[in-house]
């Protein structure tokens, strides 16, 4: 009787814990959701506090119509696709050729890209800056494209790497006696086995692009090409904060990432682990 009242008092410990942390969790975006549907009003009155009476969605229609959120979408999902893209090709090829091929200085590399990924962007930035202006790339989402991968490849490449390790060699090596190339075997074999890995780094790639703003504040001037980050942060004027505004852009830049990540879910869990731990 002791052992069961003793785990029974474990357990309602450990899903209190759970409730704890899960409220504290959700209730941000609880709170991020209400707001963008409450008036000016509302959000100074007590009564509508939790819950907006009634639901108002003027903040929508003001934050699509009179502001250039549209805009900022579009860009937000061209530059975080588009590096994304890039920077899950290059890190796969990187990942794959540090995980496999034996040449001189192969341990150093794999070390400074790890290295590579650790080193705060607000170092980077000012000659990062200066390579795309010489290039003609500031100001523009080109140049956002070509900068992001540099901190999202060094960790692509790093969580792939072990990924790769965890794949058995002798599949490979018996592709090449039937006929295939190198590049053929990663291409049939080690692709398809390894695509969880790869979509949990590409997600990851996806989601640090969305969410990046030093880079995006400083590279770009033109209203029009901002990125939703910015955008968002324009609605800040001195100590005056445009919360309706705000929360409702909050609301629709979330949408996105978390669609992805509820639908991926099972790969990204995959992907981690097994990145994680070197075979």
């Amino acid at each position: 009787m002791k052992g069961r009242g003793a785990a029974t008092v474990e357990k309602t410990l450990a899903y209190g814990v759970l409730v704890v942390l899960a409220v504290a969790v959700l209730f941000p975006f609880y709170w991020m959701i209400i707001t963008s549907f409450k008036s000016e009003d509302q959000m100074r009155s007590v009564v509508s506090m939790f819950w907006p009476k009634p639901f108002a969605i003027e903040n929508y229609q003001q934050l699509l119509a009179k502001t250039e959120f549209a805009a900022w979408y579009g860009n937000s999902v061209f530059v975080a696709v588009s590096s994304t893209l890039l920077a899950t090709a290059v890190g796969t090829i990187g990942a794959y050729a540090l995980a496999r091929l034996k040449f001189l200085g192969r341990g150093f590399m794999a070390s400074a890209t790890l290295i590579t990924y650790l080193v705060p962007p607000s170092i980077l930035f000012i000659p990062l800056y200066k390579q795309m202006q010489a290039l003609g790339m500031a100001n523009s989402l080109a140049g956002l494209i070509a900068a992001y991968p540099s901190f999202t490849v060094p960790f692509v490449t790093w969580l792939l790497m072990g990924y790769f390790e965890s794949i058995p060699e002798e599949l490979e090596e018996a592709a090449m006696i039937d006929g295939a190339t190198r590049f053929g075997a990663f291409y049939r074999i080690v692709l398809p086995l390894s695509a969880p890995g790869v979509l949990a780094a590409g997600l990851y790639a996806f989601t640090q692009a969305w969410n990046e703003f030093l880079y995006a504040l400083v590279f770009i001037t033109d209203g029009k090409l901002r990125t939703l980050p910015v955008g968002l942060a324009s609605f800040i004027t001195g100590d005056v904060y445009g919360w309706g505004y705000l929360m409702s852009g909050a609301v629709l830049t979330t949408l996105p990432v978390i669609a992805a990540y509820i639908y991926l879910q099972k790969y990204m869990v995959e992907g981690l682990t097994a990145g994680g731990v070197k075979g």
